[in-house]
């Protein structure tokens, strides 16, 4: 049976990977009833070991209002921020050219960021009213700080500082825009937080995916098609919608004003025009395994080598220093927060797990995951060889993140070897 762009090799039964069919049925059992009882349209799950597909089910529908749309396993969906680590991959093939270094500031590829500012909010103490006051960025911003999140930038949508309020009116998001345009926009507002000093989560890697154009001089698009998806196989995943074998773009449940409610809309009579570097991709769970097989294969695909070893390495290091501090929406992100309190932290677009004991989830020290703003989710574990990976489109953020630690539950409690 054909699965799309899946990994190359089957497993005939879980256990012959070391895991268990009936836990891992689990899985399915509980999707299925959330589907039955109206909490989510459907998902799929895949997760393989020892470089093996394991388990591989679509549940539910593509739509929810529309029972005649099944789930495929090869349906789309918008990755939103699992977008990250692909695009930071493609930015690595540069640094193994020659071209990019992670040193490099900034201003040397995008010259209006060589006058950033940076706002700090002072509060009035008679009337309680807020206003920034501007100073000059204390060191350069540069391409590491884009990769690990340390750049000062920040999104509009996740809080209500004045700099936030300053994202939300420039309109950084917008669908419309290109890549240059979008870093024109982000150069005249001030920076939420002195670049270095803090792990801001927010539009760094949409800017990296600027730079990756000013380089290689070419669309976002199609320089991550020609060094990561399709020498990897991963024929359904781009920034437009791709379907393979008739699967479509899967949806959430329409809010009662009949909209969708997502952070990132997708309609496919009309594409957004903006490659967003953090967010903009379009996948499979299959290509996604695909991925996530690349790194813990040490960079190589089915003869297919697309980074080196130490690329690799790199990649799936912490980078955070111990000086860093956390943005206020860094809880937010739920068993992603790269935090020290929990034993994780952040590589080059990839959370990373340090210390054991400290995280509410099993894993292993040096898994790396993320996740997505519309509900995707993965983990790779080079320990025991395992990846995971969640798709849905779901708008209520509790949900999402219940889903991902369940999952994360079951699957290490299948192991049985």
């Amino acid at each position: 049976m054909s699965f799309g762009s899946c990994l190359p090799h089957e497993a005939d039964t879980p256990e012959d990977v070391g895991l268990s069919s009936r836990r891992l049925q689990t899985i399915a059992s509980v999707l299925e009833g959330d589907v039955d009882r109206g909490k989510i349209p459907g998902a799929v799950v895949l997760v393989a070991r020892k470089g093996r597909i394991a388990f591989l089910e679509a549940i539910g529908f593509e739509r929810g209002d529309d029972p005649s749309r099944p789930m495929r396993r090869n349906s789309v969906f918008r990755i939103a921020a699992m977008t990250r680590p692909i695009v930071c991959a493609a930015a690595l093939t540069l640094v193994e050219d020659g071209r990019l270094a992670l040193s490099d500031p900034v201003e040397q590829f995008i010259p209006a960021f060589g006058h950033l500012q940076v706002g700090s909010e002072i509060v009035d103490a008679s009337t309680g009213q807020r206003r920034l006051e501007l100073e000059p960025a204390r060191r350069t911003m540069t391409v590491h700080d884009l990769f690990r999140h340390t750049s000062g930038l920040t999104y509009g949508q996740f809080g209500d500082s004045l700099v936030q309020r300053m994202y939300r009116d420039g309109n950084v998001m917008d669908a419309g825009q290109t890549n240059a345009e979008m870093v024109a926009k982000l150069a005249a507002i001030p920076l939420q937080c002195q670049p270095g000093t803090a792990f801001e989560y927010g539009m760094s890697t949409d800017v990296l995916g600027r730079i990756i154009e000013v380089v290689s001089c070419m669309e976002l698009d199609r320089f991550v098609a020609d060094r990561v998806t399709r020498p990897l196989g991963m024929h359904a995943t781009g920034f437009r919608l791709n379907r393979m074998d008739d699967a479509g773009l899967a949806l959430p449940l329409r809010r009662p004003d009949g909209k969708s409610g997502v952070l990132f809309d997708y309609d496919d009579s009309n594409p957004p025009r903006w490659c967003s570097g953090g967010a903009g991709l379009l996948s499979t769970a299959g290509d996604y395994a695909r991925f996530c097989q690349m790194l813990l294969n040490g960079g190589v695909l089915e003869g297919v080598r697309l980074l080196s070893r130490k690329s690799v390495d790199l990649m799936l290091s912490d980078h955070l220093p111990a000086t860093v501090s956390f943005g206020s929406s860094t809880k937010g992100l739920g068993i992603n927060a790269p935090l020290p309190e929990v034993g994780q932290g952040y590589g080059l677009g990839v959370g990373v797990r340090n210390a054991m004991g400290l995280c509410p989830v099993p894993g292993s020290i040096g898994d790396f995951f993320w996740g997505g703003a519309l509900g995707t989710y993965f983990w790779a574990d080079p320990r025991e060889q395992l990846i995971s990976i969640l798709m849905l489109q779901e708008n209520d953020m509790a949900l999402r993140a219940w889903y991902r630690a369940f999952l994360r539950n079951v699957v290490y409690g299948a192991l049985i070897d």
